[in-house]
């Protein structure tokens, strides 16, 4: 009779082990990703392609900003963060990595029905900071110019100003949480000027050259459009990827992904 129970128990143990790694097998994979607002673009064609070349692995983009992105890297949260600036050198120093997957111009957008057409780095860098308030200080009507911009952490306004040398020094009538805010409210305002990642601008806003140079591939590749900064991955030097993150990350910078990152409106790196 022991026996009998004995067996009964064996038999169970194997049927329960042999479920559970049937599930196993058949549990979804996750590839996490979390930062830069300005890579939804990129980021999206990437997973979306992603997932249909790797059946059972499930993609996740976590639009938060970069700054935040950075974060969840560091606390463990996310797989990939996504940054649309450089590590600055304490991150680095504090164990993370930066892969550099593309290059974004930070395109300067108005308000479709304003008539200037092309402003210098210095203008840009002057309106910003507020030394010059009005546009017909530089060719443009007696309105009172109107400053959108991010919110402080954001890789795109880090990444402007930056370049423009308006570190700490801008005015901004509003600061917004994500690069569709600003190219919303831009669109809403005759007297408005923004900055947004080129990737996602739409048709509602115009996109000004900036010493006489637009946004595009070529200009963004040549380095003649000055105003751009890396699209990166941000990893930690000393922790190995998951196998499904290790295949994204392997895949988004391959020669297969350069027509989604192109379509995207970004300059792949390799």
């Amino acid at each position: 009779m022991k026996k009998n129970k004995l067996f009964a128990l064996v038999l169970c143990g194997m049927l329960v082990s042999s479920f559970m790694v049937g599930c196993s097998k058949k549990e979804t994979k996750n590839v996490l990703t979390d930062g830069s607002t300005s890579m939804e673009k990129v980021i999206g064609g990437l997973g979306e392609a992603f997932e249909k070349r790797n059946d059972g692995i499930t993609f996740t983009y976590n639009p938060t900003g970069s700054g935040t992105g950075i974060k969840a890297v560091q606390e463990g949260r996310c797989d990939l963060g996504l940054s649309s600036r450089a590590l600055k050198d304490e991150e680095k120093q504090s164990g993370l990595k930066e892969t550099i997957l593309a290059y974004d111009g930070i395109a300067i957008i108005m308000h479709p029905d304003n008539p200037i057409k092309n402003l210098t780095l210095k203008n840009i860098s002057d309106i910003f900071s507020g030394k010059i308030k009005n546009w017909k200080e530089v060719g443009g009507k007696d309105a009172e110019i109107v400053l959108i911009g991010r919110e402080a952490g954001s890789g795109t306004r880090d990444g402007f100003e930056s370049i423009t040398q308006t570190k700490d020094a801008c005015k901004y009538r509003q600061e917004l949480t994500s690069t569709g805010d600003v190219i919303t409210t831009v669109s809403k305002n005759q007297n408005a000027i923004g900055y947004a990642s080129l990737a996602a601008i739409k048709d509602q806003v115009k996109v000004v050259q900036v010493d006489g140079v637009s946004p595009s591939e070529k200009t963004i590749k040549d380095g003649s459009y000055v105003v751009q900064r890396p699209f990166i991955f941000v990893t930690k030097k000393d922790q190995k990827l998951s196998d499904s993150a290790q295949k994204f990350f392997d895949f988004a910078l391959s020669k297969d992904a350069v027509s989604y990152i192109l379509d995207a409106g970004a300059v792949p790196a390799k």
